[in-house]
This record gives structure tokens, sequence and C-alpha cells, in this order.
């Protein structure tokens, strides 16, 4: 043989490219803990840490005499040895999987892995590349933890090595994947049918479902019967149920589609099951402030409002009263089956204490209370039961005025009062304190009404009227125009306080309790008086004739007549 091993050696290194970076094949020609040696046809072999050839799932398989691919690093690094690396034709041989796919519009695999901004992170053997938040799904997507470690199948639609950008697209397969399925699901789709499918995204408002190539949204009104406050009580991505098509626009390609349908309607017939004032069990599931929502049956809620839960406090904070998951006893106040409405009572389930007062005491009797509060127009006072009666100011005195006499009461103390009046109805009880003792102004104008000449004593004088105490407790008023016949233009200059004097009552106000008093009419009615006294004396007939004179004269006026 004519030719040395050197120059043959020589000569195979012309058909190796000795550029950094080519990407040449070796052969594993020795391994140890942690290198693996592998020779590449160059002057020296070269050492390659043995954790670049570990794969996804961190396991070593390869053997001595095994062929790899190889990046060239440095042909002699200046000590006479050639660094390779396993890991840099790794990510060469990916690029070029990846030019492959883009330019032939290939799946290929890979792994989303986390959030960015305007989208997410996908691991394609290695390489990072990006998929817009719009590429997700064939509808917009927020929560991908469903996907996240999952081997999905993405389309590369740009690709920069120099830049190392590659942006891929899952929507993309999914088209492809869903054209024909889809196609022929929505040529035989009809409303009223029922199909499986698997719940793909979780919105405020509903669920989208994955019919095999088609999404139909499932509105969260049509999930149960029930009222939810979001889809995820009912559902969850990635869930596979049965639905029934309410819907379908072909013209949009929209399918609505209802899950509670699948089940009777629980409000079919409710009347029946449900007659009105009926007392039923049921669970509390939502408070607000104008009341609570009772799960009475599967399905089936009805509302207490605020004003049927206390019989006593009107304004009450439903959670003063329930909480959410209470089991409690409501009365069925009222069913509109075409609105699916049910108004619903809890004070109703308990006696109403206006009745059980009405039913245990009456008017006239005495009952005592604790001064619950004092108002502009009365006294509220504190009963058995939780509820109040009513002081009005004009039924505290009979003699001082309601707004100086409530001044004698504080809240906290403990008063008898009368029953005035009792209106379970209107919830209303009236109650009295001056019914306690005798009115005297009603004992004296029962005795002296109007026209009675009667005796009192000046207590009171201004130049317009002066103030008469007729009794204890009791005054009238004698008006300046009432004292004489003649103009009096100061009372003052006539009366004098503690004389006595008789005067006529000429008019009783029962109601403002005002007693007038009048001398001029007195004086007028004695003069009448006085008149009529002296013409029954002059009118008065003789004893009879007392001279024959007298008995000539009636005879004679006998025989003309």
């Amino acid at each position: 043989m004519s030719e040395t091993f050197a120059e043959l050696f020589e000569e195979s290194l012309k058909t190796v490219e000795m550029a950094p970076g080519a990407i040449v094949t070796g052969t594993v020609v020795d391994i140890d803990d942690d290198w693996v040696t592998v020779h590449a046809g160059l002057k020296s072999e070269g050492v390659i840490p043995k954790a670049q050839f570990l794969d996804e799932k961190g396991n070593f398989d390869l053997a001595i005499g095994d062929q790899v691919k190889v990046a060239m690093e440095a042909v002699d690094d200046g000590f006479g040895e050639t660094r390779l690396s396993r890991e840099k034709a790794r990510r060469a041989e990916v690029w070029m999987v990846l030019e492959e796919a883009f330019e032939q519009q290939k799946k290929i695999p890979g792994f989303l892995q986390g959030k960015v901004k305007g989208g997410f992170t996908v691991d394609v053997d290695g390489i990072r590349a990006f998929l817009p938040g719009s590429l997700v799904d064939m509808r917009p997507v927020r929560d991908v933890a469903h996907l996240e470690g999952k081997e999905l199948e993405f389309k590369v639609i740009k690709l920069d090595q120099r830049r190392n950008n590659v942006v891929v697209s899952r929507r993309a397969v999914l088209e492809e994947e869903n054209s024909a399925e889809r196609d022929a699901l929505l040529e035989s789709l009809q409303e009223a049918m029922d199909l499986d499918g698997v719940v793909k995204n979780l919105t405020d408002y509903g669920a989208f479902v994955d019919l095999g190539g088609v999404d139909g949204l499932l509105h969260i009104t049509d999930m149960a019967w029930r009222r939810i406050k979001h889809p995820s009580e009912i559902v969850g991505v990635g869930d596979e149920i049965r639905v029934r098509v309410l819907k379908f626009d072909r013209e949009r390609q929209r399918v609505s589609l209802g899950l509670k349908q699948l089940g009777e309607d629980p409000w079919v017939s409710i009347k029946g099951r449900y007659p009105e004032n009926a007392i039923v069990k049921g669970r509390v599931t939502n408070l607000t402030d104008y009341g609570c929502f009772v799960e009475i049956e599967e399905g089936v809620e009805g509302l207490v409002h605020v004003s049927e839960m206390d019989w006593t406090n009107k304004n009450i904070h439903p959670s003063k009263v329930v909480n959410v998951g209470d089991e409690i006893d409501v009365m069925i106040l009222d069913i509109d089956e075409e609105r699916r409405r049910i108004s619903l009572g809890i004070k109703q389930t308990q006696k109403n204490p206006w009745d059980v007062f009405a039913g245990s005491f009456a008017k006239g009797d005495r009952i005592s209370g604790t001064i619950k509060s004092i108002t502009d127009f009365g006294i509220f006072i504190g009963l058995d039961g939780g509820i109040d009666g009513l002081v009005h100011l004009s039924d505290i005195s009979w003699n001082e005025p309601g707004e100086s006499a409530v001044r004698n009461f504080q809240k906290g103390q403990e008063v008898a009062t009368v029953v005035l009046s009792i209106d379970p109805e209107r919830e209303r009880i009236s109650l009295g304190i001056k019914q306690l003792e005798e009115d005297p102004f009603s004992d004296y104008t029962t005795i002296n009404d109007r026209g009675s000449i009667v005796t009192g004593s000046i207590v009171e004088v201004d130049a317009k009227e002066a103030r008469i105490q007729l009794a204890p407790e009791v005054e009238g008023i004698l008006k300046a125009s009432e004292i004489a016949v003649d103009r009096v233009e100061d009372a003052r200059n006539v009366l004098k306080v503690g004389e006595e004097i008789e005067v006529k009552i000429i008019s009783v106000d029962r109601k403002n309790r005002v007693i007038s008093l009048s001398v001029k009419a007195k004086d007028f009615e004695d003069e009448r008086q006085a008149v009529r006294d002296h013409r029954e004396k002059e009118e008065a007939p003789s004893a009879g004739p007392t001279t024959i004179g007298d008995l000539i004269r009636k005879e004679m006026d006998q025989q003309k007549g």
C-alpha cells in the first residue's frame, strides 16, 4: 500500500466540515460516570458531559459503539483537544425539524408550560416557543390549567432561528382536526337533540362545551332549575356531560345548550304540591339586603322578604334571623307559576303576637310595661311578645298638655296603662295613662252642662279674659265681652283675682276641654226670670168676688157671655 495512515487520515479530514458549529456524526468510544468520549473522525477525540445525553425524564440510554450527532465547538482548543457538544447538536436537530414542519405545515408535539404577556410558553424538545393566547383554542380560553403538563400538538406559524423566535398555534391543529367532524355534526345538528360533550372553558355567564368540532354555550340559567352563582357549582373544565340542543343558528353556527332540560321541570304542578298557607321545610341558600332565598326542593327556591321574617321588626337584616345553610320552616304565601316565583314567610310559622295580645286583653284592661322610646307624638310601651303599645300625648294627662306631661317620663321607666283599643290587622295598640284616674272635667260637665248657672273663683285675669276655677282641676273661660252688657275694654278693671263670681255656662267643648262662661248671659237670665215672676204675680187670679157689686158684675158678664 503506497498511501500511509497519515495520508489516509488527512484525506478523511477533507470530507469533514471543520468549521465551528458544524454537525458531525461521531462514535461513542468510552463512557464513565461523568463523561462520554466521542470519536468524530478528527485528530483527537472529544469529551462531552454525560448530562447532555439525558432524555426528558433524566434517563441515560447510550452504549459504546453508538452513533451520535454532535456539534463541533473547536477542532483544537489550544491544548490539542477537540471540543464537541451534544446539546448544541440536539438544538440544531430540533431547528431542522421545526424548519421542516414550518415549510410542510406538519404538526409537532410540545408541552404548554406557563403564562407570559400575551400568551403562553411551549417547550418543543428544548426549544422555547411562544403560543399567543388567541391561538390556544378555537375560542378564547382564560384558564389553561387543564392543558399544562400534557403533550399537545401545534403548528409552527412563524420561525426565525437567528432571533431564536418560534411562534406556534394549537388552534390551527384543532381546526384542521375538527374540520371534517365539524362539518358532519353541523349537517346533522338539530334542536332538541341530546349530545355528549366536554366542558372546555368556564365564564361567569356559562360554560363552553365541545360537542366534537363544534362548541356550544351552556348558559348559567340553563344549568340547573335552582339559582346558582357560578357555573363552577355545576360543572368543571374537562367534565364529560350530556346536554340538550336548545337553539341552533345554522347561519352563524351558534349552538345554545341546556343541562337542566334533561330532567323534569320541578315547577310543573307546583301549586298542587305546595298549597297556600302550607308550612314546609327548606334550606337557606342565599342572603340579600331585601330577604333570603330558601330552597324547598331541588330546583325550587322561594323568597322570604325581609318584611315576612319577624312580626315586630320590619327592617331587620336577614343575617340577624337566618344563616346560609340553615334548615328552617317556612309558610307558602303565594306561588306565581308563570314567573316562577314563590313568596315565603318565616314569621307566619310562629304565633302572631298581635293576635295573642288581642286574645288575652280587652278594652279597659289595665297593663304595665316598660317605656321603650319617647317621640314627638307619644310614648311607646314594650309589651309581652315583643310588641309595642302607644300612649298618645293626649292620653297622658287630663289637665296638663301632652307636650309638658311627657317630660315626667323617661326611657326604661315602668308605667301602668289602660288598653284603649286593639287593632291586630293594623298591628296597633292604643294605651292611656290618664284613664287610670277619673276625669274631673267629664264629671263636672255631666252635672253642669250648657245653660247651668254656677259659681267659681277668679284665678287669673288679663285684659281680654279671666280664668275661673269652677271645681278642683276644672276651669272655665270668661271673656271680657261676656262680663257685662256695656263694653268692657279691660277685664282687669272689673274683676279681681280671688273674688267669687256667679256665671252661666254658655258652651262646653269636650274635645278641647274648654268651658265658656258668661256673666252677661247670667244677668240676662236673671232679668228674664224676674220678668216672668212679675208677670205671674200680676196675672194670678183673685180668690173670688169680695163685694155685692163684684158678684153683680160677674153675673152680668156670665149672662152676656
